[in-house]
């Protein structure tokens, strides 16, 4: 046999041993998200040399779920896969229309998917190239993204600020604010779901994720959701004892619409 196609079909068992390897409590979530084009997907990008293996998950949602994935080389990443059967496919529509970069006319799932999946990489780049605190996007395939894992060496990951809450919650919020202008006016993106349940704390740096929802600022919405994620964090950090307002964030960050 042919030492690569050897390899590739090595790295194509070792995902399905991950699979077979989760128990009954997990089986069902295993199911959903390792169908047979994502298997596909998966093996596709090992053969690509993208990844070796998949290991824990990091996070588990209604709509995707995260992986530490681990390379050839041994370091870790972050392999999102997006679940066809129980995505919110009119929250996509909604965030999708309006944005000039996609022209998405179909009400065919898995094409929605893909381009969900197409329009986070893309912003992901976009907001990387610009200089945010993002994860690194490495590439995406189908309804799979593999983007650079936030954690320490040992593959544990870095915690939403929601559950790892700031040692010194002003820090971190004025260090948020540097992040959220560039992620406005160099990017040109508004997030459209910030809160730090998509904020990781890592070693007390935000780090912004979840970025899929996220539009241009020419499209009709942006307003309207920069308000959300303004009024999002500053009753958050109050909270934390950060003194704040709407009318200060927004002066700060908000470009001229």
């Amino acid at each position: 046999m042919d030492p690569k196609v050897a390899k590739a079909d090595a790295k194509h068992q070792k995902i399905h041993s991950e699979k077979r390897k989760k128990d009954s409590s997990e089986r069902k979530t295993g199911n959903e998200i390792f169908d047979k084009i994502t298997l596909e997907t998966l093996y596709k990008l090992a053969n690509q040399g993208h990844i070796d293996i998949l290991n824990g998950a990091i996070s588990t949602g209604k709509e995707a779920n995260v992986l530490t994935g681990i390379t050839d080389d041994e370091k870790f990443v972050a392999v999102k896969i997006y679940r066809i059967a129980t995505s919110d496919f009119k929250k996509m529509n909604y965030y999708l229309n309006g944005d000039p970069r996609f022209n998405v006319k179909t009400k065919n799932k898995r094409k929605i998917i893909y381009s969900w999946v197409t329009k986070e990489f893309k912003n992901l780049t976009r907001l990387y190239d610009a200089g945010v605190t993002v994860p690194k996007p490495i590439t995406s395939a189908n309804n799979v993204l593999l983007i650079e894992f936030i954690g320490d060496e040992n593959g544990n990951p870095a915690q939403p600020a929601k559950n790892q809450t700031p040692q010194n919650p002003d820090e971190f919020f004025n260090k948020l604010l540097v992040e959220l202008k560039k992620f406005v006016n160099d990017a040109k993106l508004v997030h459209g779901d910030l809160s730090n349940y998509n904020i990781l704390n890592k070693d007390e740096t935000p780090v912004i994720i979840d970025v899929s929802q996220s539009v241009v600022l020419d499209n009709p919405i942006s307003k309207e959701l920069l308000e959300r994620d303004i009024n999002t964090l500053v009753n958050e950090y109050s909270r934390l004892g950060v003194k704040t307002s709407f009318e200060e964030v927004w002066e700060y960050v908000s470009p001229k619409f």
